[in-house]
């Protein structure tokens, strides 16, 4: 591996963490959204995030190459699959002949909860990205 490889793993984390909290925020912001441009509701999205390399072991084989990539990315930002929630709203323009909307399928509590949990995988990078930045310091004011 690499002199750096160490801040290039935690650099993925924490592009893969702010684009989660990206698309959280989004979730956050269309929580009331009932009409979108294709005439449905806004649908709730989620990030999937992948491992650079398939296994240790690939780390393991190439790292002698100095070729080895560690980290994560997002490999997928989907829709969520759940149902809509139906509120009865007769004089809302988007309600249908029974005067019910359909609102997003965003639950505020769960993204709360998804935001706090990419925040604090966010700030465990940080602290991996800084303390490998303080070990480097450290390696090379040996050689003074």
């Amino acid at each position: 591996m690499g002199f750096l490889s160490g801040m290039d793993i935690s650099g993925s984390g924490l592009t893969a963490q702010r684009m989660r909290m990206d698309v959280i925020s989004e979730n956050i912001a269309n929580v009331d959204t009932t009409r979108t441009a294709d005439g449905k509701p806004y649908t709730r999205k989620y990030v999937v995030l992948e491992e650079r390399n398939a296994n240790f072991a690939d780390v393991l084989k190439t790292s002698a190459d100095n070729k080895a990539e560690g980290g994560v990315i997002v490999s997928e930002i989907g829709d969520d699959p759940s149902p809509y929630q139906l509120v009865y709203d007769p004089t809302n323009p988007d309600a249908n002949a029974d005067g019910y909307i359909e609102k997003p399928n965003v639950d505020i509590t769960q993204e709360m909860v998804d935001m706090i949990s990419a925040y604090r995988s966010y700030e465990a990078n940080v602290t991996a990205f800084n303390s490998y930045k303080d070990m480097a310091v450290k390696s090379l004011e040996i050689g003074k």
